[in-house]
């Protein structure tokens, strides 16, 4: 299965649930900033990765956006920039 490349970036309001998103997510991808990470998931992975996020959230309060950029393929026309510290390409490692 191809992997694709997404952002996923959270609004959680409440501070435990706050943590159990992060906590998460730190297995799916790379932090590029608090709130915000990269991950290079394929269909099963997204799947999983939402399923256990919504088992966190309190979908009355709370926002996770999962923003695609596209196929892990096209990385070479992916282009980040930033204003102030500068962007960090990392290198992401699944821990199964």
């Amino acid at each position: 299965m191809a992997r694709r490349r997404y952002i996923i970036t959270y609004d959680i309001s409440d501070p435990k649930r706050l943590r159990g998103v992060a906590k998460t997510l730190e297995g799916y991808g790379a932090r590029l900033q608090f709130s915000v990470f990269e991950c290079l998931l394929d269909r099963m992975r997204l799947a999983a990765a939402k399923a256990a996020l919504q088992d966190i959230i309190d979908t009355s309060e709370d926002q996770i956006l999962f923003i695609y950029l596209g196929p892990e393929a096209t990385d070479v026309g992916l282009s980040m920039e930033s204003l102030g510290r500068p962007y960090r390409q990392r290198t992401m490692v699944t821990i199964v």
